[in-house]
């Protein structure tokens, strides 16, 4: 009796040495850098792994409410967490975490000493925004091209992106001549060398509010780590995290 207890309790020791938690992460797509960041601390303060998901807060939103397990959402709005709570998905307030601000990006040597109004150039021929249906930083691209009062001739040369990430990618790639993209993506590691980018002033586009939820789409196990991990988007070590990629913090 005793050798089967003894082996029982090693069997579980090393059931519990061997298994580690992971929860899954659904994050608008101008986190693609910074929460990748943020996940590592967390993991090393919980031994809770992060699988991170990154797209467009629409396309996310609808996955989420196709079933999609994931188990918590941070989008690029406030928008889109409310339609969750309203609908019945989440297991959190809505929570601000962020405030995302908006930048021209080129890589192909167009002066941007103009800022917006070159867009407008006859040498910008193609313009880089996330998808507005689905985007929210797509919405400011145009909301800022509208304040600017260069849509018109901006119209004609506008290619939609999927997404942020994909902005980024027509940018880098020369696929287009500037992009309207998240000052997130131009601080990070990755592509504080690439191109030349330029802010837009904040008075042409609504602030772009950024909130979080927990969701109820996972396990009740991973709904308590999820709840964790969103309280950690608000520690010293995250809030540190954010505004080395260029966001704003909401007042403690």
């Amino acid at each position: 009796m005793k050798i089967i207890s003894k082996l029982l309790f090693a069997s579980m020791m090393l059931f519990s040495a061997s298994w580690s938690q992971t929860i899954t992460v659904a994050a608008a797509a101008n986190l693609k850098y910074a929460v990748n960041d943020i996940a590592k601390e967390f993991t090393k303060n919980t031994n809770i792994k992060v699988k991170i998901i990154t797209g467009a807060s629409g396309k996310l939103t609808q996955q989420i409410m196709s079933g999609a397990p994931f188990d918590a959402f941070l989008s690029a709005d406030v928008e889109y967490p409310a339609k969750l709570a309203k609908a019945g998905y989440t297991t959190t307030p809505s929570q601000v975490y962020a405030y995302g601000s908006l930048v021209l990006w080129s890589d192909t040597g167009i002066d941007l000493s103009k800022g917006v109004a070159i867009v407008t150039d006859p040498s910008v021929k193609k313009i880089a925004i996330a998808n507005p249906k689905t985007a929210p930083y797509g919405i400011e691209a145009v909301n800022t091209m509208n304040y600017y009062k260069v849509t018109p001739k901006a119209q004609p040369k506008i290619v939609v992106a999927e997404s942020i990430s994909q902005v980024g990618s027509y940018v880098t790639t020369k696929a287009v001549d500037v992009g309207f993209i998240a000052k997130s993506i131009v601080l990070s590691p990755e592509m504080k060398n690439v191109g030349k980018w330029v802010e837009v002033d904040p008075n042409a586009y609504n602030t772009i509010d950024q909130a979080m939820v927990g969701l109820k789409n996972g396990t009740p196990e991973n709904q308590i780590a999820a709840k964790k991990f969103l309280r950690f988007m608000s520690s010293p070590k995250a809030v540190t995290i954010l505004k080395a990629n260029g966001y704003g913090l909401p007042k403690q």
